[in-house]
């Protein structure tokens, strides 16, 4: 059952989001990239066996695989994530930004251009966890930035298919290139490249804790998005609104993983009491009931606050992955979020409108990290080149400057330079 606490009456650290305790799977993490790195594709294909079950002959997706596939979704399900897709365009496309160029004395040039990553890497889970929704929120905005090759990775089922929806998806966004390997070996064939797959600049998309330690283990020769935990929700909700949304609300995160977090933040017992009820009464319909009780049991929390606006404030201290704020006038505590990866506004906005269709990105900050951190986007592609033009007259005039400034940290030949330009009228 899960657990209802005063803020008050409650030590802080009880009040974290989740049990941060980690799993030691560094060492194995490591020997399999350094695995991937020495035998390329031949490591691939006994990885995919060993963890998948598959035999495989080739590791990337034909054409004819993709196209039976996307006859094989329901034309509801197709026509569904054609519509999630053009409003995840319609939404990031106001994220593009351009370069600028500012024209200053003397001839003076100084400017940034805005250029896209070119080649990106897309990891999406498989199995049990097959989110064809990440697909279209992880590649689309790398389309929007322009990266000029956008290739995918996820496990295999044992028969060495892919989940069709998941295909269906990737043709959908603009995935270029879809491989069948997974896990942290998937990661590190991504990053250092094999005879079949080519190695990227940057890898984006969610994983288990191995993909999320590969992830750690290849940055700085590679770039990532971020390092995810497990999913999480926070809710603020005041004595108004009805338990049966809220629990419903709470288990969707729930469901995830048996270590995703679900919080209640209210200033009212009457509904703390009710959502605890209706989360106990819900819990046994769920498909995935078994892992929504762990999660709900282990790490959900019901925390009382003495008032809305100090519910906001604890929202704030946790800097949760999804926030939702269930009151009647929820633009009135808006400009107060300053911690939160995505605010779902009002008693009809369920988290679930923000994993699927409405556009902004799902691809979210988690374990605090939206203290310091953004959800993914279109700036996630793009890096910024800056250039500086002087005319002759436009470095004279500073070379004193730059020559003063030189010499305070010890670096004369910086100072020289500058200077030698201007040493007797040869050099004029």
């Amino acid at each position: 059952m899960i657990k209802i606490l005063k803020y008050n009456e409650t030590d802080k650290k009880d009040l974290f989001l989740r049990d941060s305790g980690k799993t030691l799977i560094s060492d194995t993490v490591n020997d399999i990239i350094r695995d991937v790195r020495k035998r390329k594709d031949s490591a691939l294909f006994e990885y995919t066996l060993k963890f998948d079950k598959a035999q495989l002959k080739e590791l990337e997706v034909s054409n004819s695989e993709i196209e039976n596939a996307v006859k094989s979704v329901s034309p509801k399900l197709l026509k569904v994530m054609e519509r999630a897709s053009d409003n995840i365009r319609a939404f990031h496309k106001n994220q593009v930004r351009p370069g600028f160029i500012t024209n200053g004395k003397d001839g003076v040039i100084s400017g940034q251009r805005v250029l896209p990553i070119e080649r990106v890497g897309l990891y999406v889970p498989g199995g049990t966890a097959a989110y064809p929704s990440s697909v279209l929120m992880n590649c689309i905005p790398a389309v929007i930035a322009g990266c000029e090759l956008i290739v995918m990775t996820t496990p295999p089922s044992s028969d060495g298919t892919v989940n069709p929806a998941i295909l269906a998806a990737a043709k959908i966004a603009g995935v270029q290139r879809i491989f069948k390997v997974g896990g942290a070996q998937a990661v590190a064939a991504l990053a250092y490249g094999t005879q079949t797959i080519p190695c990227v600049d940057k890898i984006v998309g969610p994983g288990n804790a191995y993909v999320a330690e590969a992830k750690r283990q290849v940055f700085g020769k590679v770039a990532i998005d971020m390092i995810a935990g497990p999913s999480e929700i926070l809710i603020v909700a005041d004595d108004s609104c009805n338990p049966e949304y809220v629990a419903a609300d709470l288990l969707s995160q729930a469901e995830h993983d048996k270590m995703a977090s679900a919080v209640l933040v209210t200033d009212s017992q009457r509904l703390a009491d009710s959502v605890s009820n209706a989360i106990e009464r819900q819990i046994p319909r769920l498909l995935r009931a078994d892992i929504a009780r762990a999660s709900i049991d282990n790490n959900g929390k019901i925390i009382i606050a003495d008032s809305l606006w100090a519910a906001v404030d604890i929202a704030n201290e946790l800097a949760p992955e999804h926030l939702e704020i269930c009151t009647d006038n929820p633009f009135d505590y808006l400009s107060s979020i300053k911690n939160a990866g995505s605010v779902f506004l009002g008693k009809y906005c369920p988290e679930a409108v923000g994993d699927y269709f409405a556009g902004p990105n799902h691809t979210l900050p988690t374990s605090g990290t939206a203290r310091f951190s953004s959800p993914l986007s279109v700036d996630d592609f793009v890096k910024k080149t800056q250039y500086t033009y002087y005319t002759e007259d436009g470095l004279n005039k500073i070379a004193y400057d730059i020559d003063t400034f030189a010499k305070a940290e010890g670096l004369t030949a910086h100072a020289k330079s500058v200077t030698i330009r201007f040493e007797g009228s040869e050099n004029k």
